[in-house]
C-alpha cells in the first residue's frame, strides 16, 4: 500500500482537471438563458439588415455607430459562468437617492407644463401630454418619479428621444443597471463600471431577435410561453426603481403591455392576510441561471436573494406586495406546501383582478417619434402581450433600468388605500 504522500498529488491533479474542464465546458456558449442553442456573441452585423427602419433611423440620428453589428450580445468571456460570480456583480450597498422626495407634491412643474394629464384608470396608470422627457428639467425629472411612485406608471408618446438621453435620465434616477446577459446598444461603456457586467446599460426589447437567437417558442398556440406576469430584477441587492422602455417601431395592431398595481394587490387582502405577512420575507430568483461550481453536474441554477414580501416605498411611504410567479420562490418560514398555496393566491390577486390593472396600446404616434412608458418596479408587475406578426409588424425599443434601495418594511407604514382616507371594504 501506497505512502499517504504518494496519492494526496493525484488526487489534488484530478480536482484540478475537474476544474478546468468545467470551466472549458461553461466557456463553449451562453449558461443562462434556458432557450439559448447559439454561441455567437458580440455585434450581430447578420441582424443589422434586419433591424426595422423607424429604430434604425432613432440610431442614425443620435450618431450611434451600428456598423459593426446590432445588437451586442456581451463577450462569452464577459458572461458569469458560476452562480457565486454572478451573485457577487452588484453585491454591496451603494448610495441611493430616492429622487421622488425632492419633489413638490403638487408637481406644478410637471404638470403645468403639460398640455393634458390622463388618468387612464382609477389605481394605476396616467399618459402626460405635450412634453418631451429629452427636455425635462431636474425638478421636473424629480416630480415625474414622485408621480410613477403614486400613479405606478406613467406614458409620454410621441417622443423623440436618443438612447444616450434615455440612459442619462436613468442614471439620474438610480445606478443603472448593466446586465452580463442582455442583448444592448452600442455604447461607449464608461471607465470604472464592473468589470463583468459591461453592458452599455440600454437593453434591446425586440421580439423577433429573442425569438430566433434564442430559439423561442413561436406560433399562436406557444406565445404564452414567451410572456407572462414579472417584476424585473427582484434577485438584485438592491433590485429595480424605474424603468423606463421607448418603443421606436410600434405594430400597427397589438404588441400592448398590462400593469398591475402592487399598492391596490395589498389592499386587496384581508386584514388578516395583511397581518400575516407584514414583516414576512420571501427568497426570489434572477430570470437566468449560472452552474454551481461546487457541483457543476448538478445543471444550471439561478441567483437567489431574500426579501420582504410587503414592502414600503420610500416615496409615498404606502405597504405595496411584492411578488411576482415568475421569480418568487417561496416564503421564508413556511413549509413548502403552504407556501405554494399562499404564494398562489398572492399571484392570482395581480393577474385577476382588472380593476388594479391597466392595460395600455403603444399606439398611436407621430411617424419618426415614439412611446415611452416609465414606471416603478418596486409596485408593480407589467406583462408584455405577443399579439403581433414578428415578420411584417415588428416592435422594438430600448430599456434602461435604474436600481433602487436595499427593499425594507416600516411596520409604522400605511397601505395606499388607509393613507388616502379611502375605504378599506
Amino acid at each position: 500500500m501506497a505512502p499517504p504522500t504518494a496519492t494526496e498529488p493525484a488526487r489534488n491533479a484530478t480536482q484540478e482537471e475537474i476544474e478546468q474542464t468545467v470551466i472549458k465546458l461553461a466557456n463553449l456558449k451562453p449558461i443562462g438563458n434556458r432557450f439559448s442553442n447559439n454561441s455567437q456573441t458580440g455585434p450581430q452585423l447578420d441582424w443589422l439588415k434586419k433591424l426595422p427602419e423607424p429604430a434604425r433611423k432613432r440610431f442614425e440620428k443620435a450618431g450611434i455607430d451600428l456598423s459593426q453589428g446590432y445588437p451586442v450580445i456581451p463577450k462569452r468571456e464577459d458572461i458569469p459562468k458560476f452562480v457565486d460570480e454572478a451573485f457577487e456583480i452588484r453585491n454591496k450597498d451603494y448610495p441611493y437617492i430616492e429622487r421622488a422626495k425632492n419633489a413638490d407634491p403638487e408637481k406644478k412643474a410637471l404638470l403645468g407644463a403639460a398640455k393634458e394629464v390622463i388618468h387612464l384608470t382609477k389605481h394605476i396608470g396616467t399618459e402626460i401630454v405635450g412634453l418631451q422627457l429629452k427636455d425635462l428639467t431636474d425638478k421636473q425629472k424629480d416630480e415625474l418619479a414622485l408621480l410613477v411612485a403614486e400613479r405606478v406608471v406613467v406614458f409620454f408618446r410621441n417622443q423623440d428621444l436618443s438612447p444616450q438621453v434615455q440612459l442619462a435620465l436613468g442614471e439620474y434616477w438610480g445606478q443603472v443597471e448593466r446586465h452580463p446577459q442582455a442583448p444592448h446598444v452600442p455604447l461607449p461603456i464608461p471607465e470604472g463600471v464592473d468589470t463583468i457586467a459591461k453592458g452599455s446599460g440600454v437593453s434591446v426589447i425586440w421580439r423577433r431577435f429573442f425569438t430566433e437567437y434564442f430559439n423561442a417558442p413561436t406560433g399562436f398556440k406557444k406565445q404564452s410561453a414567451v410572456s407572462g406576469w414579472h417584476t424585473d430584477l427582484v434577485h438584485e441587492h438592491q433590485p429595480s426603481g424605474i424603468t423606463h422602455l421607448h418603443n421606436d417601431s410600434i405594430p400597427a395592431t397589438g404588441g400592448d403591455t398590462a400593469w398591475a398595481s402592487g399598492y391596490a394587490a395589498y389592499d386587496k387582502l384581508s386584514p388578516a392576510l395583511q397581518k400575516f405577512l407584514d414583516g414576512k420575507t420571501a427568497i426570489y430568483r434572477s430570470a437566468h441561471q449560472y452552474l454551481d461550481r461546487e457541483n457543476p453536474l448538478k445543471g444550471p441554477k439561478y441567483i437567489e436573494r431574500e426579501h420582504p414580501i410587503v414592502r414600503t416605498h420610500p416615496a409615498t411611504g404606502w405597504k405595496t406586495l411584492f411578488v411576482n410567479r415568475a421569480m418568487t420562490v417561496r416564503i421564508v418560514g413556511l413549509e413548502p406546501e403552504e407556501s405554494k398555496v399562499i404564494l398562489e393566491y398572492l399571484f392570482s390577486v395581480f393577474e385577476k383582478n382588472l380593476d388594479i390593472q391597466v392595460r395600455f396600446k403603444w399606439q398611436p404616434t407621430q411617424e419618426g417619434f415614439g412611446t415611452s412608458a416609465i414606471w416603478d418596479n418596486r409596485i408593480s408587475q407589467h406583462n408584455a402581450i405577443s399579439d403581433y406578426d414578428f415578420d411584417d409588424d415588428e416592435r422594438h425599443g430600448t430599456r434602461v433600468t435604474a436600481l433602487a434601495e436595499v427593499p425594507y418594511f416600516d411596520p409604522n407604514s400605511k397601505s395606499q388605500r388607509e393613507a388616502l382616507g379611502l375605504s378599506l371594504d
